[in-house]
């Protein structure tokens, strides 16, 4: 296990987060929406939007019961319901990407099931391609490096998977990096899509499953074990088994940990509360996400400060955090240097 940075001498600057170059891995297509442009979106298509998503935003959550999570998936049903042409697409990919440059992101890897817009586009495959073509444009306009986690829905069939990572593989050239899993551990156990994702590993991307979010370290150990995942969402609950933390540690997987989310759905009670430290001080790589800042109003930016003022991370553990996004990620060899070398040259400053 490496050693992690010492910590600063007490009352030393605070260097900017937003400035500390870094990799975002966790972040949903349409929970990256700014809420001004779902606003926008809702008024120009005739959209009702409930209060939580306007006088109340951001809204209440607790997702930890059935009905809590069934008013987040609703929530996020309706944002959806905005993106209705591909100019919709094109706007939320150009602002995400405008957002995470001004977070200081220089690689995103968004997670997307395409099936949630596969009817309105014309299909699967014009979907995929449809979203591919809005990231490049994204991408150029922005400098930020961009790929594509395509993502399965636990509450769907595991024969819906197999489509999706078929699907995935004839866009590996052309920016799709990963296969994910994503929506309620409780409706959808990783065993059963344990297919889908050996079709996606057998083609070259990484596996990168939700887990140990709603449910416990057996969540986690069936992505670890079934799905062999590269990295985890989430996966704070692992924690809770020593034994599955250190195996974690020892395959090198990332832990794609979300404070705001955690906090946001119930969870974990503060960001406090959230096992940040604990995971890092065990080993573990963590990439930080901000996963759906539409719902849980804040983004990449914000997570780095909760580290630092919530669970003490110096500027030189800070610095470590945006290494370890950076080298989880799937950004081409370049971009990891350029990105690596930003963040000495952001400590050194």
């Amino acid at each position: 296990m490496s050693a992690r940075p010492a910590g600063e001498v007490r009352g030393s600057v605070r260097r900017d987060v937003a400035l500390l170059p870094k990799a975002h891995l966790h972040l949903h297509f349409t929970g990256s929406m700014r809420h001004s442009t779902l606003v926008e979106l809702a008024a120009e298509h005739g959209v009702h939007l409930p209060d939580a998503l306007v006088e109340d935003w951001p809204p209440r959550l607790h997702a930890t019961d059935e009905r809590g999570w069934f008013r987040f998936q609703r929530l996020y049903d309706i944002a959806r319901s905005v993106l209705q042409t591909p100019d919709d697409l094109r706007r939320l990919l150009r602002e995400t990407a405008e957002d995470e440059a001004a977070e200081g992101s220089g690689w995103l890897e968004i997670q997307v099931d395409p099936s949630g817009y596969a009817a309105r586009f014309g299909g699967l495959t014009p979907t995929v391609e449809l979203m591919l073509d809005a990231v490049r444009e994204a991408s150029e306009a922005t400098g930020v490096g961009i790929g594509v986690v395509i993502a399965a829905n636990r509450t769907r069939h595991p024969l819906d998977a197999k489509t999706l990572a078929r699907l995935a593989l004839q866009y590996t050239d052309q920016g799709v990096v990963g296969f994910g899993l994503s929506n309620d551990e409780r409706r959808g156990r990783a065993y059963d899509f344990e297919g889908a994702f050996r079709i996606a590993r057998r083609g070259g991307l990484i596996s990168a499953p939700h887990g140990g979010e709603l449910l416990g370290p057996a969540s986690v150990r069936e992505c670890l074990e079934t799905l062999h995942a590269d990295r985890i969402g989430h996966g704070v609950r692992a924690v809770e088994d020593p034994a599955l933390l250190e195996q974690i540690v020892q395959r090198g997987v990332t832990l794609e940990v979300c404070p705001a989310s955690n906090v946001g759905l119930g969870v974990a009670e503060t960001a406090a509360d959230v096992p940040v430290r604990r995971l890092y001080e065990a080993g573990a790589s963590i990439a930080l996400g901000a996963d759906d800042p539409l719902l849980f109003g804040s983004r990449l930016a914000v997570q780095y400060e909760l580290a630092r003022t919530e669970h003490g991370f110096s500027d030189a553990e800070l610095a470590d955090l945006a290494r370890q996004s950076i080298r989880a990620s799937m950004a081409p060899e370049d971009v990891r240097k350029r990105l690596l070398a930003g963040v000495d040259a952001w400590l050194a400053g």
